[in-house]
């Protein structure tokens, strides 16, 4: 039998928004010789600024130094910027929240790429934001979403969850989620529908 959802999560990268610019290329140029062993590097170092425990432009001027690539932290960042919101998307969102479903944003991001996001009205899409650099916690620990069923009261049984990421999915369904892998980038937005109505959801 199908869970009645009360409430939607949804993960951001490859569900609501998706690249506008190839950033690898972009990266990729400002290393002479092993440009994936560069990219890999700023990769990693984001790590600890998911969780909030550094701020991701020291990490980035750490990497920069290792590699001596003589652009900035700020050229370094720019890619970072560079990704766009579905207008399709942000819109079924609001038709559930129109039908009294509550709508949260559950996402792992540092304080830099949140800003950005805030700063184009992300938060105003949905009811709450849960951003893992806030949290002290990201996906796909299950502590990630037992904090927000914690933040918003609401019963695992009533929450779907919605990513394009399979280990995210897992670690949802670990603490009794309905979870969904969904990618907007191979399955466009029909499939999303779809998937909400599923559910009964009024997409």
């Amino acid at each position: 039998m199908t869970p009645e959802i009360t409430t939607v999560l949804f993960d951001a990268d490859g569900v609501i928004q998706r690249g506008t610019q190839d950033w690898t290329a972009r990266l990729h140029s400002m290393v002479a010789g092993d440009g994936e062993g560069f990219i890999n590097d700023l990769m990693l170092s984001e790590g600890p600024a998911l969780v909030g425990k550094e701020e991701f432009r020291d990490a980035v001027t750490g990497v920069l130094k290792r590699w001596n690539v003589t652009a900035s932290p700020d050229e370094v960042l720019e890619p970072w910027g560079w990704f766009a919101a579905e207008p399709v998307v942000v819109e079924l969102i609001q038709k559930l929240r129109q039908a009294g479903i509550k709508c949260h944003l559950a996402t792992n991001q540092h304080a830099y790429r949140r800003d950005v996001m805030q700063d184009r009205g992300y938060d105003d899409w949905f009811d709450q934001s849960f951003y893992s650099c806030n949290l002290g916690l990201r996906k796909p620990d299950p502590a990630y979403f037992r904090a927000i069923l914690s933040a918003t009261d609401a019963p695992a049984s009533s929450v779907l969850f919605v990513d394009d990421l399979s280990a995210n999915v897992e670690g949802a369904r670990s603490i009794g989620i309905t979870a969904e892998v969904y990618d907007l980038n191979t399955a466009g937005t029909d499939a999303l529908t779809e998937l909400l109505r599923s559910y009964g959801l009024p997409a």
